[in-house]
């Protein structure tokens, strides 16, 4: 499923229906009977552990719900015009800047998954580079590339960052924007071998469980440790009050994300499987999420 189609897609839906969606009758607490919580979900395995279980707990309370593959922006752009009801993986105040400076009028933190989560330029235990300046003049070892996942997510903004600083001599280097699977896929292909790679990466992430991995220190400053958000539109508390109160009560250990991430990519648990095998673990938490 391409992201180019489903961002316009979305934008031609907004432009028709948004409108309409914001002049909805709010619901009562109680009455949750055939409302649906929309949550946008990019491919990325970060977001989607979390956001299988958010799922069954808000199904749990009596929602429907779906959930819309959509590239970052596209998400923002639909929770500004509440089609969007929620995202699971929003990573400021750093890597997301952009975005949030621009739809912050508009949008809500709604709870704090995890924090301090490190994301950089990631490359294989075994090579002797430790920072962003050793790779001057290595073009050619590295294969001339910084795999990396689409274009306009965060971290894909301060990699273009990253290329353009004149401090960093990356003369022969370029950005691959391919995917989360691809970078696996390098992963996976070069690491038998002992070859060089770089790719971007980020915690809550499985490679880190799977594979001896470092992050190079980006000695500019373009990196930092961000923490990680729910967020959603302003004024969701009004319209679904019962699943706001259930989303403002979220948080979840970055240990037990990596373990499902692993699960998944290792043993082919899906996230829905996990994700009951982590409300069943937490029933306490969750029953507190959801008022009991």
């Amino acid at each position: 499923m391409r992201f180019t189609q489903l961002s316009t897609l979305l934008t031609a839906t907004l432009m028709t229906a948004g409108v309409q969606a914001a002049d909805q009758p709010p619901l009562t607490a109680d009455g949750v009977e055939n409302a649906t919580i929309t949550f946008g979900m990019p491919a990325w395995t970060s977001t989607e552990a979390p956001t299988a279980i958010a799922e069954q707990i808000l199904e749990e309370a009596g929602y429907n719900v779906e959930k819309t593959l959509l590239a970052q922006p596209a998400i923002f752009q639909g929770m500004q015009a509440k089609q969007i009801d929620f995202f699971m993986d929003a990573w400021l105040p750093y890597t997301e800047q952009a975005l949030w400076r621009e739809y912050q009028d508009d949008l809500q933190k709604v709870a704090t998954s995890y924090e301090n989560v490190p994301l950089g330029w990631v490359v294989p235990a075994y090579v002797e580079e430790e920072i962003i300046g050793d790779l001057e003049g290595k073009a050619d070892k590295f294969g001339g590339q910084i795999v990396t996942i689409g274009a306009g997510a965060g971290i894909v903004k301060l990699s273009e960052q990253v290329m353009a600083d004149e401090d960093y001599d990356l003369d022969g280097y370029q950005l691959a924007y391919t995917s989360e699977a691809a970078m696996m896929g390098v992963i996976r292909d070069k690491m038998p071998n002992k070859e060089p790679f770089i790719i971007t990466g980020w915690r809550p992430h499985s490679m880190f469980s799977q594979y001896d991995l470092k992050f190079l220190e980006d000695t500019e400053g373009h990196f930092n440790y961000d923490n990680v958000y729910v967020l959603s539109y302003q004024g969701i508390e009004d319209k679904y009050p019962r699943a706001y109160d259930i989303m403002s009560r979220w948080s979840i250990n970055v240990d037990d994300l990596e373990a499902m991430m692993a699960a998944y990519e290792n043993d082919n648990v899906s996230f829905e499987d996990s994700a009951a095998a982590w409300i069943k673990d937490n029933r306490k938490r969750v029953d507190e999420m959801l008022g009991y």
